[in-house]
């Protein structure tokens, strides 16, 4: 009989399970690309918020690591994107694939096939899946609006089957995944494997300080709210003290905010201010947004890497899906991966009868 845990998804990407790590801003370290890739599962280097100098460290490190495919996300709009590029392609003896969001074209999809990387980009919408398979694209990860950070408002169990229904290409379903029973319900639908990123974060070998993993854990589903007020567009974070000020902000909080972190973000990526300008309005809209949201944009990154690397919650805020409402503990990512592998077989063995 054939194994249903052995996918397409598995096949193309060499991995040993359906499962992907997906890229956090500063969370998708090396460590933990290493460590979820070694538990069996496909993990993505977070390289969108790196400079190119920082992802050609970071690509070594993770191949010293481990000698198991991995993959690279990146934005086509960040500072140093064509380097990246390079640097993707001259490691493609073990970069399977890239993930991305907005900003590719065909010309850029067809540069990596022909260098053997698989183009598996994330979207939130039908059109933007029908899109990326016109444009070339091996597989599609659906998002659905339970994922954390930026997130549409349609849930997954309503968005994967769309998707299913309206491309040809491998689908891998994300926005609230956490366990063996969501894999199993995901190749139900008809998805090649699950994608998980909050699951990820609360790991062992995640880079997250103590006190935020703590902070975590510690926050319900009730905990959990979706805001515009970070950069215009509606993102998934927890609940804190930080992100009801921003809240309550008016104009004028909101633009001071928003110029200390574009002279911080200056600082560490030695912009010029239009140059930061640009980039930030590439992030939202498609260029097309006006000046105060591109420079809310910009002090995101700022605001997440507080937290997730320095552990200044009061400075800092925390994306998350909603599943995160329900995780109670931090296992090793082998323990995660032989556990999650463990209930969807006993899921579906239990469907097929055979339990």
């Amino acid at each position: 009989m054939t194994d249903p845990l052995r996918t397409v998804m598995v096949e193309r990407l060499g991995c040993l399970y359906p499962i992907i790590q997906t890229a956090m801003g500063w969370v998708a370290e090396p460590s933990l690309v290493i460590a979820s890739c070694e538990a069996g599962a496909f993990g993505f280097l977070g390289a969108a918020v790196m400079t190119p100098g920082e992802v050609d460290r970071k690509l070594l490190a993770v191949r010293q690591g481990t000698d198991r495919p991995f993959g690279v996300n990146f934005h086509f709009f960040q500072p140093g994107a064509d380097e990246i590029v390079e640097l993707i392609i001259s490691n493609k003896e073990q970069v399977r694939a890239v993930s991305f969001g907005r900003g590719p074209d065909a010309k850029m999809i067809s540069r990596f096939k022909e260098a053997g990387i698989l183009c598996v980009p994330t979207v939130g919408a039908v059109k933007h899946a029908v899109t990326m398979q016109k444009l070339g694209a091996d597989m599609v990860n659906v998002q659905g609006g339970e994922g954390g950070g930026h997130t549409g408002s349609v849930p997954t169990t309503v968005l994967l089957p769309q998707v299913l229904d309206a491309v040809k290409i491998p689908v891998i379903a994300s926005g609230g995944f956490a366990d063996g029973r969501g894999l199993a319900a995901a190749l139900a639908f008809g998805a090649v494997g699950i994608a998980m990123g909050t699951r990820f974060l609360l790991t062992t070998e995640s880079p997250v300080p103590d006190n935020v993993k703590a902070a975590y854990l510690k926050a319900g589903t009730g905990d959990i709210v979706v805001t515009t007020r970070l950069d215009g567009i509606p993102q998934r974070m927890v609940r804190t003290k930080l992100l009801d000020k921003i809240e309550h902000s008016g104009k004028i909080g909101l633009w001071l905010r928003a110029l200390e972190a574009g002279i911080e973000l200056r600082r560490q990526n030695s912009q010029s201010w239009p140059q930061m300008f640009k980039a930030a309005r590439q992030m939202v809209s498609h260029g097309e947004a006006p000046l105060r949201q591109a420079m809310l944009a910009a002090t995101m990154p700022m605001l997440i890497q507080k937290a997730m690397v320095h552990g200044d919650l009061e400075h800092g805020v925390m994306a998350t899906g909603v599943v995160g409402g329900r995780i109670e503990e931090i296992p090793t990512c082998q323990e995660l991966v032989e556990r999650i592998m463990a209930e969807a077989r006993s899921r579906l063995a239990v469907l097929r009868g055979t339990a």
